[in-house]
């Protein structure tokens, strides 16, 4: 059987404010090496499925989407209400899958790990909206954070801070950050250095898991 569905967050924030979008896309850029984290990740496995918003899918640029080697499951509201639909070209299609809602996301999900017998990992990623439903489900175990160093003005934000002295909200004390150890392991590569720095941004690789 496969063990239960658990949700992981991967998103990158600021470390001032867990600020993660500014006008509609990312305040950063040319972060390669934080992309190609990001794509090695959520492709390790087989199975895995990554989960986002109309906007974040929107966002992605066509000759890219969907997201290879992953199912790419996209929540709107606007789609036709019921489950979600298998992708053209089966189920070992990259999709995307349309869901009218995270519920009905990860019921299909669900359903699909008993019909194959698959025990892939599925990636919440984005926007704030479906970050902040996420979160309030008890799937929700673990947030893959890239730390951002350097500061940067943004509109939208994840909606719990990690670490540093505003961390004191009841649902931010539900988390903590494991060891650098404990992430590698889970993630099955050895991290880089501590703080990188890329296109004059810093950034630092973390891993926050929810208290039992």
């Amino acid at each position: 059987m496969p063990a239960a569905l658990e949700l992981t967050l991967v998103v990158a924030a600021t470390a001032r404010d867990m600020g993660i979008g500014a006008a509609g896309g990312l305040p950063w850029t040319g972060l390669r090496k934080e992309m190609a984290y990001f794509a090695r990740v959520t492709k390790r496995g087989d199975g895995n499925a990554v989960i986002m918003g109309r906007k974040t899918w929107d966002s992605i640029p066509p000759k890219f989407r969907p997201l290879k080697g992953r199912l790419n499951v996209v929540i709107s509201r606007s789609f036709a209400p019921g489950l979600p639909k298998d992708p053209v070209g089966g189920p070992d299609s990259d999709g995307p899958v349309e869901a009218s809602s995270l519920e009905m996301a990860l019921a299909y999900l669900k359903t699909r790990q008993t019909q194959t017998n698959s025990e892939g990992r599925v990636f919440v990623i984005g926007g704030a909206q479906i970050y902040a439903a996420a979160l309030g489900l008890a799937e929700a175990r673990r947030v893959l954070l890239t730390r951002v160093m350097s500061d940067f003005s943004c509109d939208t934000f994840f909606p719990i801070v990690l670490g540093g002295e505003a961390a004191a909200s009841e649902a931010s004390q539900k988390w903590v950050q494991r060891t650098r150890a404990e992430h590698a392991a889970w993630i099955g590569e050895e991290l880089a250095e501590a703080t990188q720095t890329e296109n004059g941004t810093e950034y630092e690789f973390q891993m926050w898991e929810k208290l039992e």
